[in-house]
């Protein structure tokens, strides 16, 4: 499941166009957030994703990405050439028991988008070109239950300029360019009769599916393709949660100065269940903000329920690091997410700032005084960050390089010494 939110000028502060998500993932899945750089590659490279290898291209942009530990792709993510992608999934129609068959996720074909795309408009052409190639499929979690359900997926992407939402079903698709405004998803189709690009013949192989009946009603994407029984019983408040954030952003919006303040404001929802608990929870969260006039800065937590997590900023420079703190232990090929057959044992993929914040979420469940006082000093720890980080940005520079290549791991140490308890 995911709640994402795009918001463009003339809504938002500096004309800055601003993607935030929230990842909702099983309870005990872990979240990982790790660097690439850019890289150059040889002929006939071939690049294993979660469960499949695809053709690699010759060179890769370098890469900001939040992702389960357990898979190679992403939940969410953004590149150095301000581009931002937030996938979501979506139950379908034409789901059934042949999307468990291994083919490409909805998380691959977003870290594949933005390792490859210079702008959204190139990310919708890399994500509806491999969904063609090699078509999306297989076990969407390693956890028990999860193995069994696959889904399909949408996208929200984002670039200094614009946004488009990218939205499958099986080999289908849709796409809608976004100029001004807001736009938001939640776990189900969105994308009525006014899309922009589709797959071909998509009208006419609709039809050939029994999906749809020419002459009657104008052929709406979700209305053709939506089938929210599929869905699992978790994301049965979707179309609420949905709802709830278009009324969030119509409230914090209204004064035209949107920021990355206001989303985090949205993503830390709990009435809303954006900021979601329970079976599923807010696993991970990101915000991009990406300004024609500034470098792009991105805002992730690397750990769950963003209400009780600080928002670190990364911004791409040629000496960029993420640093260790935020990534998962590495099995290699004793993975049980590669053995074959997969899943069969259980590792510890708690990386060492989520072992901290988990310390720290456990007194605020006992609603212990330490706990809310380290909630506090984290809140304006982050308000602090905010103001210094945005002062750079305005004088940005290359000498600026020097100060914030590691800025995210850097505050990723800073918050490891609030958790030692």
């Amino acid at each position: 499941m995911a709640d994402c939110f795009l918001v463009l000028p003339p809504l938002t502060k500096d004309n800055a166009v601003i993607l935030g998500k929230n990842s909702q993932r099983p309870t005990t899945e872990v979240q990982e957030v790790i660097y690439r750089p850019p890289e150059s590659y040889p002929e006939d490279t071939k690049l294993q994703c979660t469960y499949i290898e695809v053709d690699q291209v010759g060179k890769t942009h370098g890469v900001i990405l939040s992702k389960p530990a357990w898979m190679w792709g992403a939940e969410m993510g953004a590149n150095d050439q301000g581009v931002s992608v937030a996938m979501a999934p979506v139950w379908t129609k034409l789901n059934g028991p042949g999307d468990l068959e291994e083919r490409l996720l909805g998380q691959d074909l977003a870290r594949l988008a933005l390792e490859r795309a210079g702008s959204g408009r190139e990310a919708v052409g890399v994500i509806t070109g491999l969904l063609t190639q090699y078509g999306q499929g297989g076990a969407g979690g390693e956890e028990k239950g999860s193995q069994k359900w696959a889904h399909h997926n949408s996208f929200l992407i984002a670039d200094k300029t614009d946004g488009w939402i990218l939205e499958t079903a099986g080999k289908y698709w849709a796409a809608k360019y976004i100029k001004e405004g807001f736009y938001n998803i939640s776990t189900t189709l969105t994308l009525g009769c006014d899309f922009d690009l589709s797959s071909e013949g998509l009208k006419e192989k609709a039809t050939e599916e029994g999906l749809y009946q020419p002459g009657g009603d104008p052929f709406n994407f979700a209305d053709v393709f939506s089938d929210p029984q599929r869905a699992p019983g978790d994301d049965a408040d979707t179309p609420d949660r949905r709802e709830k954030g278009r009324k969030l952003l119509e409230k914090l919006t209204a004064k035209k100065e949107f920021g990355m303040v206001e989303m985090t404001e949205i993503l830390r929802d709990e009435d809303s269940n954006i900021c979601m608990s329970g079976p599923f929870r807010t696993t991970g969260s990101m915000i991009s903000v990406i300004s024609p006039d500034f470098p792009a800065c991105h805002w992730l937590t690397a750990t769950p329920n963003p209400a009780a997590s600080f928002y670190k900023p990364f911004i791409f420079c040629p000496n960029n690091t993420a640093g260790a703190l935020t990534q998962s232990p590495d099995y290699g090929e004793k993975d049980p997410a590669r053995v074959q057959p997969r899943f069969q044992e259980h590792v510890d993929r708690e990386h060492p700032l989520f072992k901290g914040h988990k310390k720290f979420l456990n007194l605020l469940e006992r609603d212990e005084l330490q706990g809310h006082m380290i909630k506090n000093n984290l809140r304006e720890l982050e308000r602090n960050c905010l103001e210094d980080t945005q002062e750079i940005l305005s004088q940005f520079s290359e000498q600026s390089c020097a100060k914030v290549g590691g800025i995210f791991g850097h505050m990723c140490d800073i918050e490891m010494n609030f958790y030692k308890i």
